[in-house]
Parts: structure tokens; C-alpha cells; sequence
């Protein structure tokens, strides 16, 4: 089976790119990170970057400039890296329905809650406040409504007294860690697809949840 060329997007320390990256080294991901893309300059995920071989390019909003403007300078340097699957790795923006349409089916993002629950920023801090004893992330395909998309799969963690937004924060981290590779795996793979806005495990919807969910 032909690797694909996986296009991870950043705006930070690129922990989930590296994550990625060590899974495409060893083989375990069938593809290759052929492009990372930062919105920042002088991240620590282009070092990253650099460090594994791997082009990079910032691109970086100019002032003023249209949401729709800016997502199709980033649609034409995928399209010339021949990219086929575009991975959100704490890119910091929000996508334009004409840019996930284009990567319908072909878009994941990590997102630091149990989806449904906490869409949107500061995760950790609400799960605190809403007195959760369990917190998580959840890898999905993008679709056009944010954080929206059908979840692939989940990783849960208990939430301690005591405990804060980083203690969480961390907690979750070493779970996307090794989540997200793996649902990259599958779908190199041809294991997971999506179809008419649903998740498609081994030809099977997904529940609500994703793969391996208590219901």
C-alpha cells in the first residue's frame, strides 16, 4: 500500500507533531509528514520540523486579511506538496467551510475534552469547574461546525482533588500522545473513513463516542 503524505498544521510547541513524526519514523504510521505548517514563526514545532527532515513554511495572517483569503494560501501550498490527509495539531485558527469541504474526509484535529462536552477553549479549567471526575481528549474528522466532527476515538482521565488546569493539561497530553497516532494509522490503513458525516470503523458506524466507547 502507497504511504500517504500527511500535512500537519501547528502554532505552538508541535508535541503532537513529534508524536506523529516517531510514528511515520518507525514505520507504524503508513506515511510520511511530508509538510508542517505553522501560523507563528519561531514555534518550537518547526524545530521540530527541521530537525526530522521535514519542509516547513510559515504562513502567517496579514492584517486585515479575510478568513477565506487566508485558508486559500493555504489550500494552494498543500495542493503543490501533493498532501492527502491534513492533520490539526494545536493550529490555533479557525477553518473556512470552503477549506474543510476541500479536506472533507481527509482532516482530523485532537481536541482536549470528552466531545460533545467542552467545544472551544480552556478544556481543563471547565472540566474543573463543572466538578468532572473524568477528562479526555478526542481525535475527529473536521467538518465546518467547530470542534463538530464525528469522533474516531477517546482517551479518558480521572480528575484528581486538587488537581488544576495543568495538572490536567498534562494528564491529557501523554493520552493524545498516543491516540492520535494511532487513528493516523487506521486511516492510512483504509480502516477509518467518513461517510455522510459519520465515522466508518472497519465498515462499521461509530457510536457517538468513537471507537472502544462505553455505550
Amino acid at each position: 500500500m502507497e504511504k500517504i503524505r500527511i500535512a500537519v498544521l501547528i502554532s505552538g510547541n508541535g508535541s503532537n507533531l513529534q508524536a506523529i513524526l516517531d510514528a511515520c519514523q518507525s514505520g507504524d504510521i503508513n506515511g510520511d509528514v511530508a509538510l508542517v505548517i505553522s501560523n507563528k514563526a519561531d514555534v518550537y514545532g518547526l524545530t521540530r520540523a527541521s530537525e526530522a527532515g521535514v519542509p516547513s513554511i510559515v504562513v502567517a495572517s496579514e492584517q486585515g486579511e479575510a478568513r477565506e483569503a487566508y485558508d486559500q494560501r493555504l489550500l494552494a501550498e498543500l495542493s503543490q506538496h501533493n498532501i492527502d490527509l491534513v492533520v490539526l495539531a494545536g493550529f490555533m485558527r479557525i477553518l473556512s467551510a470552503s477549506f474543510v469541504q476541500a479536506f472533507e474526509g481527509k482532516m482530523f484535529n485532537i481536541h482536549p475534552s470528552l466531545l460533545p462536552k467542552y467545544t472551544g477553549l480552556n478544556t481543563h479549567q471547565r472540566a474543573l469547574d463543572a466538578g468532572d471526575t473524568e477528562h479526555g481528549c478526542s481525535v475527529h474528522f473536521v467538518t465546518p461546525e467547530l470542534d463538530g466532527g464525528p469522533v474516531v476515538l477517546q482517551a479518558k482521565v480521572p480528575v484528581f482533588e486538587g488537581d488544576d488546569a495543568d495538572d490536567l493539561a498534562e494528564r491529557v497530553h501523554s493520552q493524545e500522545h498516543r491516540i492520535y497516532p494511532l487513528v493516523l494509522k487506521w486511516f492510512a490503513e483504509d480502516r477509518v473513513t467518513m461517510t455522510d458525516g459519520q465515522a466508518i470503523m472497519d465498515g462499521q458506524i461509530l457510536p457517538v463516542a468513537g471507537y472502544a466507547a462505553d455505550e
